[in-house]
């Protein structure tokens, strides 16, 4: 018998969703900082085995007020979720309060699949706090199972992951058992320069840019090894802010295109030559055909 099925991972901003993905499929999916928001669009990750197959979703986290139409847009992934799930995962911990009214709350209740409560950072709260913790999110919510783990150190995730297999339901192979996700290349380099800003800037100034791949060609270097030559473009959202990017002699550019290229090439397992420019589209952030061009569902 074969199992498959799509298991979608939901909470609130940096909760751990992405480090939990990542634990997960053994593969780095998703992007991960210390700075709420990280995630803006919903990946796909893909863990297969001779009779089973994951599809994992991480999505961003639920904006509780947005600020911006990117910010709704991300919330509508959100909500795409619930439509197509298995097996549901709410990652949360106990610093993070929830009532009744929530949106969150009010649409677990009503799912007819499995709901998993997973209670994340098992390793920073006293076991007595997650007890709490837990017997207030059970009274709110009908969940199937309650896993507590450590995300980030990658304590009970194995746990989580027998659960996850023992509940799905039996089903096809929904896509090539050695694919690791529905995204190309080119999107997970623009996640890592992204990740790049948000680690090297601080203020508004992650939160304000975006990041385009406009070409990435693959050819070879004189020594017949192989290279990748990639033009990204990084909006933002004022003049300002791209002379905050840049830097005084371009130097917060050149460290920002280091710090990148390393990791792209850590990625693609082969050579990099990145080239980067930054252009100004204003309020990009509110503007639907940007939005739009940029991914986001509108």
């Amino acid at each position: 018998m074969h199992k498959s099925g799509f298991v979608n991972i939901i909470g609130r901003p940096n909760v751990g969703k992405s480090t939990l993905m990542n634990a997960l499929v053994g593969e780095r999916m998703s992007i991960i900082t210390a700075k709420p928001q990280t995630t803006r669009h919903r990946i796909i990750g893909i863990l297969s085995g001779d009779d089973f197959q994951i599809v994992f979703s991480d999505t961003p986290g639920y904006v509780r007020k947005p600020t911006y139409k990117m910010h709704e847009a991300m919330n509508s992934f959100v909500k795409e979720t619930f439509e197509d799930a298995d097996i549901m995962l709410f990652v949360t911990e106990p610093s993070e309060a929830f009532n009744e009214d929530d949106p969150i709350i009010q649409k677990l209740k009503g799912l007819p699949y499995p709901k998993f409560l997973v209670l994340n950072k098992m390793d920073k709260f006293d076991p007595s706090v997650m007890d709490s913790y837990e017997e207030d999110l059970n009274k709110l919510v009908d969940f199937q199972k309650v896993i507590r783990i450590s995300a980030l150190k990658k304590q009970n995730t194995e746990g989580l992951l027998s659960a996850v297999q023992e509940t799905l339901p039996e089903g096809p192979e929904y896509y090539p058992k050695d694919q690791l996700t529905d995204r190309p290349e080119r999107f997970f380099c623009a996640e890592i320069i992204r990740e790049k800003i948000l680690l090297n800037y601080r203020d508004e100034i992650p939160y304000a840019c975006e990041v385009v791949i406009e070409d990435f060609k693959e050819t070879q270097t004189n020594k017949g090894e192989k290279l990748a030559r990639i033009n990204a473009t990084i909006f933002v959202g004022r003049d300002n802010q791209k002379v905050i990017l840049i830097g005084k002699n371009g130097l917060a550019m050149k460290k920002l295109g280091m710090d990148a290229r390393k990791d792209i090439e850590k990625f693609l397992d082969y050579k990099v030559f990145l080239e980067m420019t930054v252009k100004v589209r204003e309020n990009w952030r509110d503007d639907e055909k940007m939005l739009k061009h940029f991914g986001y569902n509108m």
